[in-house]
């Protein structure tokens, strides 16, 4: 765990090392492709073991990933020093790195941070200055978000990258459920 020091504030993080099945692919040749597109993008994806951060990451994968992206997964936690949370942790990540590579060939790195996740996902942001944050969100009213607060209403209000916020909706219902069940299956 190093500190960072950042705005008088300091927030713990570790790197999470991802498994070596994934192979070094050299870069892509792309032909006619614009510089930005070869030399590719930086997106952050907020991860926890919910069913919609999981439909977040999906999303990603579909609709924004390009062949050389790095995907950087990010998941705060109370306590990185806490070796049950990390190790949950570390697995959910092993996990998503694995699916990221196969379903579209993207790069992907890992990062636990540690305090609250809004500010936590706000300084990784500042710090690796992505194309995107991308997060679920559980659908809540406008309402409930305020009274209870929110940690993608604080990521949208207070990232200086562009935040893409994932709501489930009707449609997704029945996926998000699917979800709950594979990683209900996986878990146990």
């Amino acid at each position: 765990m190093e500190p960072v020091k950042e705005d008088e504030e300091e927030y713990g993080w570790r790197e999470v090392q991802l498994p070596s099945l994934i192979p070094v692919v050299p870069p892509p040749e792309l032909g006619r492709e614009t510089g930005e597109r070869r030399r590719g993008r930086d997106i952050i994806v907020a991860v926890d073991h919910g069913p919609n951060s999981k439909l977040a990451f999906d999303w990603t994968l579909i609709h924004l990933c390009r062949l050389a992206d790095t995907i950087h997964l990010v998941n705060a936690v109370s306590s990185v020093s806490n070796e049950a949370v990390y190790q949950s942790s570390q697995a959910l990540m092993e996990k998503l790195a694995v699916e990221a590579f196969e379903v579209a060939m993207v790069k992907t790195v890992a990062r636990i941070v540690e305090g609250d996740a809004g500010k936590a996902i706000c300084k990784e942001a500042q710090r690796i200055m992505p194309v995107a944050v991308v997060m679920g969100t559980r659908g809540r009213s406008l309402l409930q978000s305020v009274l209870q607060g929110s940690v993608s209403e604080y990521v949208f209000h207070n990232c200086t990258a562009a935040p893409v916020v994932i709501v489930p909706g009707i449609g997704s219902l029945r996926r998000t459920l699917e979800v709950v069940e594979l990683w209900t299956d996986t878990k146990l």
